[in-house]
């Protein structure tokens, strides 16, 4: 038998190999579309949100997204409060974060650019991260001490 042919099983071995790493960088490569959503207000605004609560929802968030619909955005949600630090990896619309305390009050804002390994984290503990696209939090006059409502704070305060 020839050198660089390969027997059946080495092939089907092979084959499956390759089946399976297409199937990791795709996902990889997609936007998570099926997620949890929940309303918010933000004074007389509405937000339409996708709730990340999971390790991998956190840390897909909204990587491989070509745009978001302007009053949509991601609440991630975590199991207690600590510092949280967001990055851009993979991210290629512009986001603002606010970084928000359990009864609604945005503790700091940080404005994101795409693809950027900075990171941007929270003054303070917080329990919630709500990623917008860049300027909706500021064209709406909405800073640090301005508060959310919806169903994972009002039952916090």
């Amino acid at each position: 038998m020839p050198k660089n042919v390969l027997t059946h099983g080495a092939r089907i071995l092979a084959t499956g190999l390759l089946l399976a790493m297409s199937m990791t960088l795709h996902g990889q490569e997609s936007p998570q579309t099926h997620l949890p959503r929940t309303t918010l207000k933000a004074g007389m605004h509405l937000i339409q949100a996708q709730v990340a609560s999971t390790p991998q929802q956190r840390a897909t968030g909204l990587m491989h997204r070509q745009d978001m619909p302007a009053n949509e955005g991601m609440l991630f949600v975590f199991e207690s409060p600590a510092v949280q630090c967001f990055w851009m990896k993979n991210t290629l619309i512009p986001l603002t974060a606010a970084f928000v305390a359990d009864d609604g009050s945005i503790v700091n804002l940080a404005d994101m650019q795409p693809q950027s390994l900075d990171s941007h984290c929270s003054e303070k503990p917080v329990r919630y991260v709500l990623e917008m696209n860049q300027g909706w939090f500021s064209k709406r006059g909405l800073r640090a001490g301005s508060r959310l409502s919806g169903p994972p704070f009002d039952s916090r305060r």
